[in-house]
């Protein structure tokens, strides 16, 4: 696959992905979601690189799905088409949970949404000091997907998962590290640098070992994940549909 928008470089034994748009803050539009799923996917059968950090741009690792890529889609008539489309995200999140290396994503700025479930999807979070965590999902009538609510309530729990989703507050770099949403603050413009200090040291462990570990957490903690999300992308195709949630997300689009 041809990568328009995301580089790999390798430092031995780790690797630092960069997926940068240069537009709208970093959203994502379909094919970066594809383009990220290939080179996470090519991560799966790589024996040499132990570590993987996922950054996005400078001013932005991601503003989310962008609301005006989707203006652009054809009207898709096959039911079975557009299903498969809806659940790019899922497989996306899914291809990096599954990924055998420790990975972590680096955020500067602002992760909001999408943002935020490609990096719960990461086994650690770094987030700059003057940045911010943002689901807005709900606020535009649509349900957190991706495969992101159940990894949410792991880390937070159910009360704060619910206030994330529904509240849509915007959470301060403070407040994340409190919660349990990231895993270590750094100054503005290091996170990949604090992503990398962590990425060492996870790399210099016995390989064998952390990749058997990582595996032997995620089975436990997401033991119940596919059960409750197997159809979230199935259920935005229903609420996105609702009359207040078009309206809702007119409204959004007018706020930014």
């Amino acid at each position: 696959m041809q990568l328009d928008y995301v580089t790999i470089e390798k430092q031995g034994q780790i690797a630092v992905v960069r997926f940068d748009r240069k537009a709208n803050l970093n959203a994502f539009n379909e094919q970066l979601v594809l383009e990220l799923t290939y080179v996470a996917r090519g991560f799966h059968d790589d024996l040499e690189t132990q570590a993987v950090v996922l950054a996005g741009a400078p001013n932005a690792f991601s503003a989310g799905f962008d609301l005006k890529a989707t203006d652009g889609w054809p009207t898709e008539t096959d039911d079975l088409k557009r299903r498969h489309r809806a659940y790019n995200g899922v497989r996306l999140c899914k291809a990096w949970e599954e990924m055998p290396q420790i990975t972590i994503a680096a955020m500067e700025r602002l992760a909001v949404g999408a943002g935020v479930a490609i990096a719960l999807a990461c086994d650690w979070r770094v987030l700059g000091n003057s940045a911010y965590l943002y689901v807005p999902e709900v606020k535009i009538g649509l349900n957190l997907q991706w495969g992101a609510l159940p990894r949410l309530i792991s880390l937070v729990g159910p009360a704060r998962a619910k206030r994330i989703t529904i509240m849509c507050e915007k959470m301060p770099a403070a407040q994340a590290l409190d919660w349990g949403l990231v895993d270590e603050l750094a100054d503005d413009g290091k996170t990949v640098e604090k992503a990398l200090e962590m990425a060492e040291t996870a790399a210099s462990m016995p390989a064998p070992t952390v990749r058997m570990v990582k595996q032997a957490v995620n089975a436990t903690a997401n033991a119940l994940h596919a059960s409750s999300v197997f159809a979230d992308a199935d259920q935005s195709q229903v609420t996105v549909a609702y009359a207040a949630a078009a309206a809702a997300r007119k409204d959004f689009r007018g706020e930014r």
